[in-house]
């Protein structure tokens, strides 16, 4: 990535000019305290109040040309400094200004990119000669941008309501905006491009987009709504939506100085400009003003090139380190694509004060209400519900999406309130439940599983394997296979014990339903074996209720483990029979032998022993293709970095982190609160034992 230096230190004092990364001097707070701004400037930022010798630094940074940057200006040239401008890049952020700091900044040592009255360094950049391999990465970012549909800020949603087509898109900005008056427009300059638009396009709707800020009521556009509300060609979109359905569909785009218009041009489409923005000027738009002098036609490719590689600079949310374009559209992409999934409004229901953060994270992208009343939902309302035997509750309302942890969760248990990493939220059914088809099973029964999927799969599974990762990842116990078991090749089997009130066992295991038996009948099918139990960890813990007669266990099994790792232990062992277990699947991804005895989600794609079977699995897996349908498709992932959208990779790479780091035993508040768990509980069977 260019390093924008040039000239940076050439009207210094000093005849010994600073280091490179010697120290920026930002005179306003605000701007000093924006987050990431000094791995993005590569730079320490020091407020003014904080610089003691102001020759030490590199220069003073101002934040484009806003009031507050006089002050800067005037510093910069009192101390013999570099004045650099800064502005938000093309791609800033999921939310807008102060919601989200900035994911790119610019950072311009001549100017700044929308003053078209002088020289910027983004002018420069652009009618500069490209190879081949540039012009080519240029080309696919572009692709990538609009496979991503991202734009400036993508909080919001896709617009879906239907448009009258053919029609242009009209862009609409925030009265008294810098970049207007800068890119040599004013008022009258909206009026010209709408009439201008009615005019040369008369078959087609005019829709006028009006800028977010004035949506929420922070500032004034420029046209009176109430006023073009009466006019039959003109569709006004007076609400707060993504600008990329509108602009993918429009016949052409008008502007004054709005990204949108750049944005257009991304997508190919013929861009009106009524001012002098950064991308008028080129040969790529229709201009209403004559282009400075400094422009000349070039092809889209430099101006893309220099917009958005070798102008701004960008932090990848995830580390905190800069990165390139590349990454930050593919992680902005994700956000876009996981914010679209659910409709714009869910009621959540039955959900304690404890989740409805986790509820909210996890449905980002919609508004959720908790336990509204049922007289207050639309007709068609999506409800969002915790658990199979939730839905019991509602009133059969036309959209359910269940929700129950993800498969890579977290350090430590569901039971102790520990906040998850990943859910399962399914519109069909719930992952557990053999009863009714799941998302899960239509993934696995249907979708193509391409080799770019399946070696990201294998490569997920190595990573899982490799660090001993689970779902829970608790215990810190080490096991050894016993001696003899070497010595004499006898299989060692584990049985994983399941919470017996368990819904996985009452909607997914038809057979047997209790720890004791199935061990038994492991025990009486496997005589010669050495059979290794390991009760559930929140039954462990003391947070759920022991399995009914789960105390004989030690009499149908050669040794009971307590406090080991799952992962650890999976190493040690040849096999596991299970009921629905989770496990049963952790044990594929090791490659050994796994039977079920009840109908797992993992169960009847041919990778299983299955003592029961289900008809609607009729295809035979890879154990990758499992893999990419378990962990990469079906599950939502939140990241406990960004509390944004991530990747199971990067879930991974947060739960190695997480668990280096998580203390070796229980704080104190978080033992109190254990208690308080057991204490509810025993209440709940109190009372269930005297309703009985």
């Amino acid at each position: 990535m260019r390093e924008v230096t040039t000239n940076i230190t050439a009207t210094m004092k000093s005849d010994a000019p600073p280091e490179k990364d010697a120290p920026l001097i930002a005179t306003s707070k605000t701007v000093a305290r924006t987050p990431g701004l000094s791995e993005l400037l590569g730079r320490p930022v020091l407020h003014q109040r904080d610089v003691k010798d102001t020759s030490a630094c590199s220069g003073v940074i101002a934040w484009g040309l806003k009031p507050s940057a006089a002050v800067a200006s005037a510093f910069a040239k009192s101390h013999g400094l570099a004045l650099l401008r800064l502005e938000d890049g093309f791609l800033r952020s999921v939310a807008i200004g102060s919601n989200g700091p900035p994911l790119s900044i610019v950072l311009d040592d001549i100017g700044i990119y929308y003053d078209a009255s002088a020289p910027s360094r983004l002018e420069r950049l652009i009618p500069e000669a490209l190879t081949a391999d540039q012009r080519y990465r240029t080309q696919t970012l572009i692709c990538a941008w609009r496979s991503a549909r991202v734009s400036k800020y993508n909080h919001a949603r896709e617009y879906t309501a239907q448009l009258l087509e053919p029609y242009v898109l009209v862009a609409d900005q925030v009265a008294g905006d810098a970049s207007i008056s800068y890119g040599l427009a004013d008022q009258s300059s909206f009026q010209r491009m709408l009439t201008a638009a009615l005019h040369e396009n008369p078959k087609c709707t005019v829709v006028l987009k009006t800028h977010p800020d004035v949506i929420i009521g922070r500032k004034q556009g420029h046209f009176d709504l109430a006023k073009l509300a009466n006019e039959p060609r003109i569709m006004i979109i007076a609400e707060n939506v993504h600008p990329v359905s509108l602009i993918e569909r429009a016949t052409a785009v008008y502007c004054v100085t709005s990204q949108i218009g750049f944005e257009g041009l991304l997508w190919g489409k013929r861009v009106h400009t009524f001012g002098m923005p950064f991308y008028a000027g080129w040969g790529l738009t229709c201009d209403a003003l004559p282009a400075p002098d400094r422009r000349h036609p070039v092809a889209l490719e430099y101006l893309a090139h220099a917009a958005l590689i070798g102008y701004p600079r960008y932090i990848d949310p995830e580390t905190g380190h800069r990165c390139e374009p590349e990454r930050l559209i593919a992680w902005m992409g994700l956000q876009r694509k996981m914010r679209e999934r659910f409709p714009a409004v869910v009621d959540a229901v039955g959900f304690s004060f404890y989740k409805k953060p986790i509820v909210r994270r996890f449905f980002q992208g919609s508004q959720v209400f908790f336990n509204r009343n049922p007289a207050d939902r639309p007709e068609h309302a999506t409800l969002a519900v915790w658990r199979r035997e939730a839905v019991t509750i509602t009133a059969n309302p036309p959209s359910i999406i269940q929700l129950e942890d993800g498969f890579i969760r977290s350090v430590g248990l569901g039971a102790d309130l520990i906040h998850p990493l990943s859910w399962a939220m399914d519109t069909r059914g719930i992952y557990y439940d053999a009863t009714q088809p799941s998302d899960l099973e239509h993934i696995l029964q249907h979708s193509v599983m391409d080799i770019g999927l399946t070696t990201r799969a294998e490569s997920l599974r190595e990573h899982l394997v490799a660090y001993n990762l689970t779902k829970y990842n608790v215990g810190t116990a080490l096991w050894q296979r016993p001696v003899n078991c070497s010595e004499h090749k006898t299989p060692i089997i584990l049985v994983p014990g399941q919470v017996e009130s368990d819904a996985s066992l009452s909607f997914g295991a038809p057979g047997i339903q209790r720890n004791l038996d199935l061990l038994q009948t492991v025990r009486t099918a496997n005589p010669d074996s050495y059979i290794v139990y390991k009760p559930h960890p929140d039954i462990v813990a003391g947070l759920r209720k022991n399995g009914q007669d789960e105390d004989q266990a030690n009499r149908w099994c050669d040794e009971i483990v307590i406090d080991v790792s799952m992962g650890h232990l999976l190493a040690q062992v040849d096999e596991v029979h299970t009921m629905t277990s989770l496990t049963g699947f952790e044990t594929l991804l090791r490659g050994k032998k796994v039977v079920c005895y009840g109908l797992p989600f993992y169960a009847g794609w041919g990778l299983t022993e299955d003592r029961l079977s289900l008809e609607r699995r009729t295809r035979k897996l890879t154990l990758n293709e499992l893999v990419a349908g378990v962990l990469i498709l079906y599950p939502t992932y939140v990241s406990r970095t960004t509390g944004k959208f991530t990747t199971p990779e990067r879930a991974l790479d947060e739960l190695l982190d997480w668990r280096e780091h998580n203390p070796p035993t229980l704080p104190w508040w978080r033992k109190g609160l254990r208690w308080i768990l057991k204490i509810e509980m025993l209440v709940k069977d109190y009372c269930s034992g005297m309703q009985q």
